[in-house]
C-alpha cells in the first residue's frame, strides 16, 4: 500500500531537513515504479503559510495543515526558530496541530524535536537533534532521554535525527525497514552518497565512504568496527562472536561489502584520522592512536601511501580550525 507522508514546513525551516527526506522518499518512488511495482509513499507539503521562507530565504509552496495527521507518517523538520523558548515563539498554532496528530510514524528531523517535543508526542522516547542543541533539548524536556552524539535514533514509531544532512541517513534508514536494504543502497547511488551512515554515528564523524551490508550479521560488524574504529578487530574474534570459522567469515564479508576485514578497517581508519586531523588541533600521535593506527608513523605511511601526501599538509589544507 502507498503510505502518505506529510511533510510540515513553518516560516525560517531548514529547507534541507525538508529537501533531504523529500528526495529520499521521493527516489524509492521512483526506483519502485521503475521496476513495475507501485509507488512507495504519497507526498505531501504542508505549511502554517501558502508559501513559506526558509531561514535561508528559498521559498516553498505548500497546503493548508488541515485536519491533524491521525496516520502515515509525518515530517517535522527544523530551523533556527524551532528551539525558541514556549513564552516568546512564533510556532504556539504549529505546536498546537501538532498536540493533536496522531500519525502512524513519527519523524523529526533536527531541531524540529523541540516542535515535537512541546506537542507531547516524543514523551517518554529516546531522541537526538542537533548537537549545538541536545543540552538544551534534555535540560527543557526531562521527560526524554536525549542522545547527545547519534546521527539519528529509532525509538518505537518514533524517528528523530540530528543536524541537517543526518536527515537524508535517517530518511534512508525508513527507506530500508521499509523496503529492504537494497532500495536504501540504490537510493544512496542516484543521490551520490554513500550509504548510509549507522545511526549510532557520532555527528562529528567522517562519513563511512564504504557499502553498507545487507546480511545483518555482517551488518553488526560494521557496525561495531565504525563504533570503535581504534579498537584490535581481528578477524578470528569478529568471526566467533557470530560462531563463523575465520574463512567463512571472510569471504561474507568480502561478498557483502567488497572489502576484505583489515581493508575495510584500514579505510574507516583513515577517514577517522582525516576528520581528527582537520576538525581539531590534537597532536599527530594522539590523533594516531584515536583512529587506530597506533604511531604517528603508521600514520603517515598510511597517508603516504593512499593520499600521497602527509598528515600535517592534510591538516593545514583542510583545517577548519
Amino acid at each position: 500500500m502507498v503510505e502518505r507522508v506529510t511533510v510540515v514546513a513553518f516560516g525560517g525551516v531548514q529547507s534541507l531537513d525538508v529537501a533531504g527526506p523529500w528526495e529520499v522518499l521521493a527516489g524509492a518512488n521512483r526506483y519502485r515504479t521503475a521496476h513495475g511495482d507501485e509507488r512507495a509513499y504519497d507526498l505531501r507539503l504542508v505549511g502554517t503559510e501558502a508559501e513559506v521562507a526558509s531561514e535561508s530565504g528559498l521559498v516553498m509552496v505548500a497546503g493548508a495543515l488541515g485536519e491533524p495527521v491521525s496516520s502515515g507518517t509525518l515530517v517535522v523538520p527544523g530551523g533556527r526558530t524551532a528551539a525558541a523558548g514556549d513564552e516568546h515563539d512564533e510556532h504556539d498554532d504549529l505546536v498546537a496541530w501538532l498536540r493533536g496528530c496522531r500519525p502512524t510514524r513519527l519523524v523529526s528531523i533536527c531541531s524540529g524535536a523541540f516542535l515535537c517535543a512541546r506537542a507531547g508526542l516524543l514523551s517518554g522516547r529516546r531522541v537526538a537533534t542537533h548537537w549545538s542543541l541536545s543540552q538544551e533539548l534534555a535540560r527543557r524536556f526531562s521527560d526524554l532521554t536525549v542522545d547527545h552524539d547519534a546521527l539519528y535514533v529509532h525509538d518505537g514509531p518514533v524517528w528523530t535525527s540530528g543536524g541537517v544532512t543526518s536527515g537524508i541517513d535517517l530518511a534512508l534508514a525508513v527507506v530500508a525497514a521499509d523496503h529492504g536494504a537494497r532500495v536504501a543502497q540504490e537510493i544512496a547511488r542516484w543521490l551520490v552518497m554513500f550509504l548510509h551512515r549507522p545511526g549510532q554515528q557520532a555527528q562529528f564523524s567522517g562519513p563511512v565512504w564504504l557499502e553498507r551490508a545487507t546480511d545483518r550479521r555482517v551488518a553488526a560488524v560494521q557496525r561495531a568496527i565504525d563504533a570503535d574504529p581504534a579498537a584490535t578487530h581481528r578477524v578470528d574474534d569478529l568471526a566467533a562472536q557470530l560462531a563463523m570459522s575465520p574463512r567463512h567469515f571472510q569471504r561474507l564479508f568480502a561478498r557483502e561489502t567488497g572489502l576484505t576485514v583489515g581493508r575495510y578497517r584500514t579505510e574507516l581508519r583513515l577517514e577517522t584520522a582525516k576528520r581528527l586531523l582537520v576538525q581539531s588541533d590534537l597532536a599527530l600521535d594522539v590523533v594516531a592512536v584515536r583512529a587506530g593506527f597506533g604511531s604517528a608513523e603508521s600514520l603517515r605511511r598510511v597517508f603516504g601511501e593512499r593520499l600521497g601526501t602527509t598528515p600535517g599538509a592534510f591538516r593545514a589544507r583542510f583545517s577548519t580550525l
